[in-house]
């Protein structure tokens, strides 16, 4: 009997999505890898339904593609497309980061042991870039939170969850990763001073930071975007 048999079929048509979904997003599946609704069915205990429900929200969210006649691929991002999302990424969680330095919203405690928990994890030999990236995902989630901008927070989550994106940390030297985590700790401290201007300018050096740190690792191809204007 297939997870979707009688009256279930929502809950068969969420499960398969965030299945496919978490395979993408962990690079599971790569870029570019063919997905075939029956061998999707049978992996997940599923009927075919669920399996093309999935596929349409998945390739809505970008991460996958129809091709005529040949049926759905895993996006595989470029150098171009990434640089889209890291342009994208510099203009809104900046922003993000100075309303949330205003708002008086950010639970700075907790932000503190964000940044406290990436630095152990940090620590480590070798270190858990799982747990490291899971920590960071949280930490800028709980910025976006505090902005006060519920769209922002939707707006951000879609440009960011790319996998070659999700798996930054994997192509970071040690000093790289020193610097992303003294970030960390500097975006704390500016809204614990309430100083939008501080905070938005350490939270744009840090994404900056981290896409030239990805396309170093993809051969050094200049950045397509024009600089953020002030």
């Amino acid at each position: 009997m297939t997870l979707d048999a009688g009256a279930d079929a929502g809950k068969a048509a969420e499960v398969t999505y965030l299945t496919i979904r978490r395979q993408i997003l962990s690079g599971e599946r790569a870029g570019g890898e063919w997905l075939r609704e029956g061998d999707l069915a049978a992996v997940i205990g599923v009927s075919r339904t669920p399996v093309r429900e999935a596929l349409r929200r998945l390739a809505a969210e970008g991460l996958v593609r129809h091709e005529p006649n040949r049926g759905v691929q895993v996006e595989d991002w470029g150098v171009g497309d990434l640089d889209e999302i890291f342009s994208l990424r510099s203009q809104l969680e900046p922003w993000g980061c100075g309303l949330a330095a205003t708002t008086g919203g950010a639970d700075l405690e907790l932000l503190a042991g964000l940044a406290d928990g990436m630095d152990r994890e940090a620590r480590r030999v070798p270190p858990d870039l799982d747990a490291i990236t899971e920590l960071n995902n949280r930490f800028h989630r709980a910025i976006l939170e505090a902005s006060g901008n519920t769209r922002l927070v939707g707006l951000v989550s879609s440009v960011v969850e790319v996998p070659l994106v999700w798996r930054t940390f994997s192509h970071y030297s040690a000093e790289a990763m020193q610097r992303s985590l003294a970030h960390h700790h500097e975006i704390v401290h500016a809204l614990r001073a309430g100083d939008a201007v501080w905070a938005e300018s350490v939270m744009r050096a840090h994404v900056r930071a981290a896409w030239v740190t990805l396309r170093e690792e993809r051969g050094g191809e200049p950045s397509l975007d024009q600089p953020a204007r002030p």
